[in-house]
């Protein structure tokens, strides 16, 4: 009977603090409503870009990435984000997919404009650039580089180097 309720107690402790651990990360983590003002981007590509990424102006976090979906009728991603309320995003605002790092993770940057008037609850940006694809950067690097190396010098050219041959 004892070993019973030494187990019993023990199991308790082991739910008291997983409960513990589990709203410590549910209050510090960005999911819950922040209570800031939505704002939509349409993009080519999202590459990288999901639900929680971090929006940031001038590398800090003033936003969140809230929802992603395919625009059926043009074919562009269109992303909603969470704005904090203090932050007032000017209407010539640009948007742009950026990365953390040669291997860190994509992010939506803002960069403001100079318009005097802001972007209200529900608005949406205008200017947006796609994230660039180094896959596809670095094979063309690859390849002129290739090409460059398999030049043959002119025929005309004098063993020396120094130009064409008279």
């Amino acid at each position: 009977m004892e070993k019973n309720l030494v187990e019993t107690l023990l199991g308790a402790v082991v739910l008291v603090v997983a409960g513990l651990f589990l709203s410590f990360a549910y209050t510090s983590t960005s999911l819950t409503a922040s209570g800031g003002y939505d704002v939509l981007a349409r993009f080519e590509r999202i590459d990288g870009i999901n639900v929680g990424s971090d929006v940031k102006l001038s590398g800090i976090k003033v936003g969140t990435v809230v929802e992603q979906k395919l625009d059926h009728d043009t074919f562009m991603a269109v992303i909603r984000m969470n704005i904090d309320p203090a932050v007032k995003l000017p209407t010539d605002t640009v948007a742009q997919i950026t990365s953390e790092g040669l291997l860190g993770g994509q992010y939506l940057a803002l960069v403001p404009g100079g318009d005097d008037r802001n972007i209200g609850p529900g608005g949406e940006i205008k200017y947006t650039q796609a994230p660039i694809n180094l896959m596809s950067l670095l094979g063309k690097f690859i390849f002129s580089a290739a090409e460059n190396s398999g030049t043959k010098p002119s025929e005309g050219a004098k063993p020396g180097g120094k130009g064409p041959a008279n």
